[in-house]
């Protein structure tokens, strides 16, 4: 039945559970469950089995049934095993101080190779958590130890560990081209350049404020400098073994030589040589990575699963509809649909994270960008980059919660959350340049496969 103020109470019990802390995957499927029954009513039960003749649990069964044989999910687990295998191979600290070597004359080169280490290592991750509690044990240390400013060094760290969700291979990316029924390939293919954007924007932040301001970060003093060529030969030993396994499995993406799931697989399995070869291979560190890929995966997967119930009561119920009949009404502009929606997903991004803005109000937008004539790859790369917040918007700014739970006492929350206000300038700031040049977003994946239409 059709009833759009039943959809949009369903929808603000939503964000209410959640800001109540309610597990976001199982308060999607209750939600779900409960208002998909009441849309899909046919009737008091003469018998007590009646209870259940309800459209809505073959729906349910209909998603589950969706999500498990999507070939595209498949690649999610194989990242993922490929990201926690890479965490434990003890290849990151020994990237980071080769790094620091090379980079010792500029200014904040601690913090330099710590951005760079976050990139590299979240492109081979894409788990967000991760990356921000590995370089809080490993660089954060290293940058206090040498007197940088504890909001200068933490806002780094929180802001390099959130670059895996954009740079490809990316997990995130994954989730939307399932969700939004979009080619992985192209999505791929079109974050390259803004990714690389904000990494380099982020880097020049911290050169020119370092400039400015060098109390931030004095130059370490240091006493016993390697020889310029064992620099580069330990920076050429832990680089690029780590760099040819993500390029490898990126161009074999790109170069359609591979599916993602195919390149994920020979990602996880250049992960376990890679382990292999720097000899940190061990049983035990096997075991914590499949419980993990595990346990994140079925995360998703149940995410998935929730999600399309919940999206497809919400629609069924009319909301959809009463959203993008409101949105056309107000008589926008292109530019000014496109600021709205990416203004909503900025503020939704204080009390949620990625994922659940990408898989439950992402999809009020999709529908939308025909009649505005948005390209929905260069829309995708405006979501990718504003994603980026999520992980960065005090209150709720998990990147800092995670960096937090491992320095605990050794920093404040508030000089965290003062460390990374930058960044978000930064983000919006390389939003409004993609605007400006859309081919930073749409040049790479319109070379190599041709121009999109729709």
């Amino acid at each position: 039945m059709t009833n759009p103020e039943v959809a949009i109470l369903m929808l603000c019990l939503f964000i209410v559970l959640v800001l109540l802390g309610f597990p976001i995957a199982f308060t999607l499927l209750a939600m779900g469950v409960g208002f998909g029954y009441y849309a899909y009513y046919n009737g008091p039960p003469e018998v007590f089995s009646d209870i259940f003749n309800n459209n809505i649990f073959y729906l349910l069964n209909q998603n589950t049934y969706s999500v498990m044989e999507n070939d595209t999910l498949v690649a999610i687990p194989l990242f993922l095993f490929m990201g926690y295998v890479v965490e434990r191979a003890n290849i990151v600290d020994r990237l980071f101080f080769s790094l620091y070597m090379a980079a010792r004359n500029l200014p904040g080169s601690l913090a330099i190779a710590a951005l760079l280490t976050c990139a590299v290592f979240s492109t081979a991750s894409g788990i967000v958590g991760a990356v921000v509690t590995l370089m809080g044990l490993l660089a954060y240390p290293a940058m206090a130890n040498a007197h940088y400013n504890k909001s200068f060094a933490s806002g780094v760290i929180c802001a390099g560990g959130t670059l895996g969700i954009l740079i490809p291979p990316s997990i995130m990316l994954i989730v939307y081209a399932a969700i939004a029924e979009l080619s992985p390939l192209r999505l791929y293919a079109a974050a390259v350049f803004p990714g690389l954007l904000l990494a380099g924007l982020y880097i020049c932040y911290v050169i020119i404020r370092v400039m400015i301001n060098p109390s931030l970060a004095p130059k370490p003093n240091l006493e016993d400098v390697p020889p310029a060529r064992k620099i580069y030969m330990d920076l050429l030993v832990s680089f690029v073994p780590l760099t040819v396994l993500i390029m490898l499995v990126l161009g074999s993406i790109l170069g359609g030589l591979a599916t993602p799931a195919e390149a994920a697989a020979m990602g996880a399995l250049g992960g376990l040589v890679l382990a292999m070869l720097y000899r940190s291979l061990t049983w035990t560190k096997v075991k914590e990575s499949v419980f993990l890929t595990a346990k994140a995966t079925a995360m998703v997967c149940w995410l998935f699963v929730g999600s399309w119930t919940f999206a497809s009561v919400f629609s069924y119920l009319g909301g959809h509809d009463l959203i993008s009949d409101w949105v056309i009404g107000m008589d926008l502009t292109t530019i000014q649909f496109l600021i709205m929606a990416q203004l909503i997903i900025f503020v939704l991004g204080w009390p949620l994270e990625w994922s659940e803005i990408l898989i439950i109000f992402v999809p009020i937008f999709l529908p939308l960008l025909e009649p505005f004539g948005v390209n929905p790859y260069f829309f995708a790369m405006l979501v990718a980059l504003n994603l980026q917040t999520s992980f960065l918007t005090p209150p709720m700014a998990m990147s800092a919660y995670y960096l937090k739970g491992v320095l605990k006492k050794q920093i404040e929350l508030i000089d965290i959350f003062k460390g990374i206000i930058p960044y978000l300038g930064i983000v919006i700031l390389c939003m409004v340049l993609m605007y400006i040049f859309p081919g930073i977003a749409l040049w790479l994946p319109d070379y190599l496969f041709g121009v999109y239409v729709p």
